[in-house]
């Protein structure tokens, strides 16, 4: 009889574990850029973790490369509307481009959930460049700084912009600055190893392994305080007056219900909570900063009000 009981427990949890995983939902995250960028590594590690937690059954990613995410963000919501499986990673670069761009579909058409991830700007150059160290780059930028070839993400993104602060903080003209935009960071990456640019500038988590096997040198990073792990100064520490940290952010499909939507953000509070998530951030050198629900859509609002102000400055946008 006990052996009958202890049976039936096991049938039961098992029947319980089967049918928890066939209620998990089954995601698609658009990343809308090439992979091996900031938005393929975050769309992909979310992938992992939801799956690893039972977050979700299964999560497919799916790339659609350009302007700076607005194809995709264009695709996104024409195709997803109300579609709750449906998720659209993002981040500061789109910002700006749906600014540059003058794209006809904007941030306000999707569900904006909960930003992710804070990841300082990265400024390396080729191991071999005659610039050992920012103050070097700086003083050239200064001379002549549409000499100076910069490759990084897209026209108007956080890359973007960080090369005209730069400039700007340094004495050059902003509007001179020779940046040369790519869709993903694969691409960037080749042309600096190729020696294509004199530098480049995207997040610290997409250089890190070249700067450690010693193929890129990293000058500087631009946040309040050095990467963990990492020996090169900050721009303030280097004299330069200037922070910029590059975010990312994930939104659902536009016309969900206030349920679903409910739901969605449920389901990222604990995988942001997972220890799996957490290590993640760790490995990637990205910083916790999750804010969720109506607290980041007010953020979201200002921030978009703040980098139009910020690329009309750098002549960006007119």
């Amino acid at each position: 009889m006990k052996s009958l009981i202890v049976g039936a427990f096991v049938a039961l949890a098992l029947a319980s574990t089967s049918a928890l995983a066939q209620t998990a939902p089954a995601y698609e995250i658009m990343a809308p850029a090439s992979p091996g960028g900031g938005w393929d590594q975050t769309a992909r590690a979310m992938q992992t973790v939801l799956q690893d937690t039972k977050l979700a059954r299964n999560v497919q990613v799916i790339n659609v490369p350009g302007a700076g995410g607005t194809i995709g963000l264009a695709q996104f919501v024409s195709t997803k509307s109300g579609n709750p499986d449906a998720l659209l990673v993002g981040g500061y670069v789109m910002v700006g481009a749906i600014l540059t761009n003058n794209s006809p579909v904007t941030l306000d058409e999707v569900t904006p959930l909960a930003r992710l991830t804070g990841e300082d700007e990265a400024i390396v150059v080729p191991a071999s460049s005659p610039y050992k160290t920012i103050a070097d780059l700086a003083a050239a930028m200064k001379q002549n700084p549409g000499a100076v070839a910069i490759a990084g993400g897209s026209a108007g993104g956080t890359d973007h912009i960080a090369a005209g602060l730069l400039a700007q903080a340094v004495g050059a003209d902003p509007k001179a600055i020779n940046y040369i935009a790519f869709s993903g960071g694969g691409e960037a990456l080749a042309a600096i190893l190729g020696q294509q640019v004199a530098a480049g500038i995207s997040g610290y988590g997409e250089f890190e392994s070249q700067v450690k096997a010693g193929t890129l040198r990293l000058l500087a990073t631009t946040g309040a305080q050095r990467v963990a792990g990492s020996q090169a100064p900050t721009l303030k520490e280097s004299g330069i007056d200037m922070t910029l940290q590059n975010w990312r952010m994930v939104a659902g499909a536009p016309g969900i219900t206030d349920e679903q939507k409910t739901a969605l953000i449920g389901n990222l509070e604990k995988m942001v909570a997972s220890p799996e998530w957490k290590a993640v951030l760790e490995r990637n050198n990205w910083q916790n900063t999750f804010l969720a629900g109506d607290a980041f859509k007010t953020e979201l609002a200002k921030n978009i009000a703040d980098t139009k102000q910020v690329l009309t400055a750098i002549g960006l946008v007119q």
